[in-house]
């Protein structure tokens, strides 16, 4: 099979994550048969410098005509002067947007390999740890009303949390469908006992959920849940959340795994398209060291095998050979402890691709 793929390597250590994440996958296309034809299109800050906007019309067009993409990161200091919708994370606000990307999938795993370097307790996580976030991504705060104006106070900023009813049902059926293949339990987390817009997503919710009466489905206000993730974090499975609420959520639920290099994102629309890319930022610090960890790319590359292509024996090849990269005692700089000598970004990927 053939597959085309429109890749934004972006800014900071995006370009070096990116190329060892196509190296795998001309891993996996060799051993499989596939070939994955790759077009490189800017956005963020290189496209900023390039073309003097954070998302040129050819990127989306080309985005659109691709069967998914890959993306590395953007953003970085460079640009921080700029105007809010000129800056180079408007880009994927513009991606998400123009690719009708709705639905956000950010696992948290944590490998056995790894546990040492959870910050929670080992009883708390003993025996593994595997969540994943539904996090609705095209609603909500992030694209309401917004404005100023005057108040008795002085003058006020607002922007307005807004969700229909099939915004949210979207959403929800993403989630439901995930934990028929998981665990069947799905929490849903809102604000209803203070936000209109909570108690319409609570309802709704509710309504879908009787659809899947295999999946128990539990509710749970945002500040109760973000203490139960550090708490009791084996309480969830899969949790279904608004736009902002899954922003914050989902990264704390990616700090309990010890690293954020080691996280995997998807974007979806309808009909499977979706975008790919690493939960980390730009990381421009240490962009040109050899330093930055790809497997969170390489994973994420693996996701759009099982949840774009269909190829869930290439996804789970890709799975296994991290998991063997990290069972052999490899080590990458941000999670290397005692005497492991870690090796570079490069070199992970190298061994990554020997182990598919």
């Amino acid at each position: 099979m053939k597959y085309r793929i429109a890749v934004v390597k972006g800014d900071g250590i995006g370009p070096e994550v990116i190329d060892e994440a196509t190296k795998v996958l001309d891993a996996v296309g060799e051993r499989f048969g596939h070939t994955f034809e790759y077009t490189y299109v800017l956005a963020g800050g290189a496209a900023i410098d390039e073309t003097g906007r954070c998302l040129p019309d050819e990127t989306v067009d080309i985005a659109k005509a691709s069967d998914a993409v890959l993306l590395g990161a953007v953003g970085g200091p460079k640009w921080d002067d700029l105007p809010g919708d000129e800056r180079p994370e408007r880009a994927l606000l513009g991606l998400r947007k123009e690719l009708g990307l709705f639905a956000n999938l950010r696992p948290a795993m944590v490998f056995d390999e790894l546990a040492d370097a959870s910050p929670l307790k080992p009883e708390i996580i003993d025996g593994g740890l595997d969540i994943v976030v539904v996090r609705e991504l095209t609603g909500g705060i992030y694209f309401g009303e917004k404005g100023f104006k005057e108040t008795e106070m002085g003058p006020a900023a607002y922007d307005v949390e807004q969700y229909s009813t099939e915004e949210i049902r979207r959403i929800a059926k993403v989630a439901f469908d995930m934990a028929m293949k998981r665990g069947k339990r799905v929490t849903s987390i809102d604000k209803a006992n203070v936000l209109e817009s909570s108690r319409l997503w609570r309802k709704t919710v509710a309504e879908v959920a009787a659809d899947y009466p295999e999946v128990a489905l539990d509710n749970m206000y945002v500040d109760n849940g973000a203490m139960q993730l550090v708490r009791n974090p084996k309480h969830f499975d899969v949790i279904v959340t608004s736009n902002i609420f899954g922003d914050i959520l989902s990264d704390e639920a990616s700090q309990i795994t010890g690293s954020i290099g080691m996280l995997p994102s998807a974007s979806l629309a309808d009909g499977n398209f979706g975008m790919y890319e690493p939960v980390h930022g730009s990381a421009p610090d240490i962009a040109g060291t050899g330093k930055a960890n790809p497997l969170a790319t390489i994973l994420s590359a693996g996701m759009m095998l099982r949840y774009t292509f269909g190829l869930k024996e290439e996804a789970d090849a890709v799975d296994n050979a991290v998991r063997s990269f990290l069972k052999a005692g490899f080590r990458t700089f941000d999670i290397a402890t005692g005497d492991a000598v870690p090796l570079t970004t490069a070199e992970t990927g190298d061994k990554v691709a020997s182990f598919i």
